[in-house]
């Protein structure tokens, strides 16, 4: 039906006839001449209707958006005056000699080609029309193009893509399973993965030496904006390989990738850190470093004061008080200083007490703030000293449970730092290592941290005489505040598996009944095996610069779960329910 794409067509191909199909991204009508910018996947070409072709200009007039079109034309130089530097094909058009409507269109309910902003809910409605804007298309198109490259590295490097059930048993990835209700086996369930973590495992026991899977995860789990019921992971598996072997092959995959399909050069080596420092420095397990602002440790400092707001929270073994030094921060008014207040408070912290520094050589005299009246001139001098603050800065402080403390800074660190565009680089990604293998919920119970699949830096016996203090060898990569991926060493042994799932409070019942065919595989010749999985949508955002992994993803759902493209999801018949022996409960009616 076509000789060419829109988008293709160049001052190469002067004088030469053309077929092209595709969108109308605009039609115009100039004293009698009719323009139309047709639109395709590789982009726009404007067409020349003349009014000498009385049935040509009649088809033309005719024309609206979105109208499919065949054209026939032949390929001519712009007049002077009119060419388009910022296109590729502004150099020339297409003098139309047929236009055929392939398939008219009713008015789009937002524009295309001069998009202006809509509701998530309609743009996800109409989600056809919303992947036709060009921004859409590329990001996608990118996205293949990451799916390829990744694809391309790791076959190169003796990878095998081997799939893994979709019905299958629950994962222990700390979210809770989509079921799928069995019709052949009554009363029992299905449910969907929330990761191939036990069978890419299996899978090394099986011999198959290095895998990896493009797959389709779920998780019913809260909502944000990085997050989606369904999401695609690249998973990947090695055996008789350590942490440091393996974050080298996906360092270097990954530096590959951003150098092919976008021409960006990260760092070689890409920095660890342990999460010990991550948390210390930056309140949170995955730190943004194009950002310099650091929190310091003041809690000896203010442990002893009067002003209990301070000394109660640096006295508590599970408390914190934290500074961070703002440089340039003096300049924040009060009306700033109360929406930071305000921000903090959405992660649990009461306040946020600060310091500005108008002089720095005048000392006390020289400071201002609120909270200077509770503090002696010993104390202040040392935050000083220690957070290195200087004339025109500012401090701000956390005092707090340390979890508080940490989540709240942590979060205030990236907004201030994004707010003063304090941004020092453009990619910063670095390894977070030495997690904690455990920590402590709710119910003061052990849970994992990663899963209970992931092999602590110490024996069996060191880890079951005091859990709280054993590191796993786990790692995760960050790049700008985001984790994009993350793995373990895995545990190849009985009793180690044994005595992880014992510390996290599981009978042998329980284990046997949720893990028990992995536990039979680990008796029969297990290698040492480890491995790593990247979140592909999450990736894929951080490159388009998309602020959501929902820009990436073809057909996503809302924040409540649900498409309304297709009213998924939708009530079924009693039929197909009867068949998979589930009844209905009537509601309950009150009067």
């Amino acid at each position: 039906m076509r000789s060419h794409y829109c988008g293709q067509v160049t001052e190469e191909l002067l004088d030469q006839q053309v077929e092209l199909c595709g969108w109308v991204n605009r039609r115009r009508d100039h004293g009698g001449v009719i323009f139309i910018d047709l639109r395709d996947r590789e982009g726009l070409v404007q067409v020349v209707c003349d009014p000498d072709d009385a049935e040509l200009f009649s088809v033309a007039e005719h024309v609206r958006g979105e109208y499919v079109l065949r054209i026939e034309g032949k390929v001519r130089s712009r007049p002077d005056g009119t060419i388009n530097k910022k296109m590729k094909t502004g150099k020339v058009e297409i003098l139309a000699v047929k236009v055929e409507v392939l398939s008219e269109s009713k008015t789009p309910p937002f524009p295309i080609n001069d998009y202006e902003e809509v509701s998530e809910e309609t743009r996800l409605k109409f989600r056809y029309l919303d992947l036709r804007r060009p921004e859409m298309a590329e990001r996608l198109r990118l996205r293949a193009k990451v799916t390829h490259n990744l694809r391309q590295f790791l076959e190169a490097e003796g990878f095998d893509e081997i799939e893994t059930p979709m019905l299958t048993k629950a994962t222990p990835e700390g979210a809770r399973d989509y079921l799928v209700p069995s019709r052949t086996h009554e009363g029992a369930f299905f449910a969907l993965p929330q990761s191939p973590q036990l069978f890419k495992q299996l899978l090394m026991m099986s011999g198959f030496d290095r895998y990896y899977q493009v797959v389709r995860c779920f998780r019913d789990e809260d909502l944000r904006a990085d997050r989606q019921p369904e999401f695609t992971q690249l998973d990947i598996e090695t055996s008789f390989m350590d942490e440091t072997e393996v974050m080298d092959i996906v360092e270097t995959m990954i530096r590959k990738l951003f150098s092919a399909v976008i021409n960006v050069e990260l760092p070689s080596p890409f920095p660890k850190m342990t999460y010990a420092e991550a948390i210390r420095d930056y309140g949170v397990d995955r730190p943004d470093l194009r950002i310099p602002l650091k929190l310091v440790d003041i809690s000896d400092v203010l442990a002893s004061v009067e002003f209990k707001v301070f000394s109660g929270p640096a006295s508590d073994p599970e408390g914190r008080v934290a500074a961070m030094r703002v440089p340039g921060g003096s300049k924040l008014s009060r009306k700033n200083i109360d929406a930071y207040t305000k921000y903090v408070a959405i992660y649990g912290a009461r306040g946020l007490a600060y310091i500005k520094v108008n002089d720095a050589a005048a000392g006390r005299e020289g400071l201002q703030s609120p909270i200077l009246k509770f503090l002696p001139d010993e104390a202040v001098t040392e935050i000083m000293s220690r957070t290195g603050a200087e004339t025109g800065d500012l401090i701000f402080f956390g005092a707090d449970k340390a979890s508080i403390v940490n989540e709240a800074l942590g979060a205030l660190r990236v907004k201030v730092g994004e707010d003063l565009s304090l941004v020092e680089s453009e990619w910063e990604p670095v390894w977070v290592v030495d997690f904690p293998m455990f920590e402590k919920n709710k119910n003061d119970c052990w849970t994992a941290i990663h899963h209970p699949f992931t092999a602590p830096s110490v024996d069996a016996a060191t880890l079951a005489a005091d859990p709280g203090k054993a590191l796993s060898r786990a790692y995760d990569m960050v790049l700008n505040g985001t984790e994009v991926g993350g793995g373990s060493v895995r545990i190849h042994d009985t009793e180690m598996q044994q005595t992880v799932l014992e510390i996290l409070g599981m009978s042998d019942e329980d284990a046997n009944e949720k893990f028990g065919f992995l536990l039979e595989a680990l008796k029969y010749g297990c290698p040492p095996h480890a491995g790593l999985a990247f979140g592909l949508d999450r990736l894929v955002m951080l490159m388009t610069g998309a602020s959501s992994i929902r820009e990436v993803i073809a057909f996503p759902k809302t924040q409540s779960a649900g498409c309304p493209l297709t009213s998924a999801p939708s009530p079924v018949s009693d039929k197909q329910l009867r068949e998979l022996h589930i009844r209905r409960r009537a509601p309950v009616v009150t009067e």
